[in-house]
């Protein structure tokens, strides 16, 4: 197994493993050591169908079970994220990171290319620990102190009004409070936990009150210099963790067909700076 470091921020490229198969206890401890230092991790030409992408992830964690799309029959974990020809809206196209408004958000993200476009429809990935790393003490410490609102119905919950397929709105979870800075459960690292999809306000102000600092705070995990932009290709899979990174797939590819799939694996309650 091969690690190459694609960008000083995050990212990394692993090749010489296939996925669809069953992974050894010592190949598994390597991809999570590696997700530990770089955060996301991209595997090229990988031939998985959803069943082989659901057993995959089962090797990490619990499944989760998305709320708002139902998934494959063969591989109910997994659901299908596309934007078709004629559509012009494309599926969670903003910076954000997965599900906040769970009170156990997922974990990592499992992401598969079945069908990508000639040209466009790369995704942006950002490091939230160099986010905070960047940031002055001051505001560390103001931050450190802070939970947020996060929900579902929030005006940048693009996914939910626009993708949900037969399921019931009203019985899936919408709203949950997290720490704003949040340390990783295994690597211990801190990293920024807001995101303009989810964040509704910090607990104790009102929204007006939340919104300079929430608007600075998205204009500075959004930086050039903590991203990596990875260009898919169709067998290309993403693995990235939730809990450290932020990402936004570009909707620049009017016309053609993009289809994924994607799993999540459960996290941890979100915990504290000082936990």
């Amino acid at each position: 197994m091969k690690i190459t470091p694609l960008s000083p921020a995050l990212g990394a490229q692993i090749d010489g493993i296939d996925l669809a198969k069953t992974l050894s206890d010592r190949q598994i401890a390597e991809i999570e050591s590696a997700q530990d230092e770089f955060e996301v991790l991209f595997f090229r030409d990988q031939a998985l169908t959803p069943a082989a992408q659901q057993s995959l992830a089962t090797q990490f964690g619990e499944l989760l079970e998305y709320p708002f799309v139902e998934g494959y029959p063969d591989a109910p974990f997994v659901v299908q994220i596309a934007k078709m020809e004629d559509d012009k809206v494309n599926f969670g196209g903003l910076w954000h990171t997965d599900s906040t408004y769970l009170e156990r958000p997922p974990a990592l993200t499992i992401l598969y290319a079945q069908e990508i476009p000639p040209l466009g429809g790369d995704t942006l990935f950002a490091s939230m620990t160099r986010a905070y790393e960047s940031l002055s003490p001051g505001m560390q410490k103001l931050l450190g102190d802070l939970t947020a609102i996060y929900s579902a119905e929030h005006s940048g919950g693009y996914s939910v009004r626009e993708f949900r397929q037969n399921k019931n709105l009203d019985e899936a979870p919408q709203q949950a409070v997290h720490p704003v800075i949040r340390r990783h459960p295994r690597s211990g690292k801190l990293s920024l936990f807001v995101n303009a999809a989810h964040t509704v306000r910090f607990s104790d102000m009102t929204e007006e009150e939340s919104k300079p600092i929430l608007e600075y705070l998205y204009r500075h995990q959004q930086r050039p210099e903590y991203s990596y932009r990875f260009q898919w290709q169709a067998g290309s899979l993403a693995m990235w963790d939730n809990r450290t990174t932020h990402h936004n797939p570009l909707n620049d590819y009017h016309g053609y067909r993009r289809i994924m799939s994607r799993v999540m694996t459960v996290g941890d309650p979100p915990r504290g700076p000082d936990k």
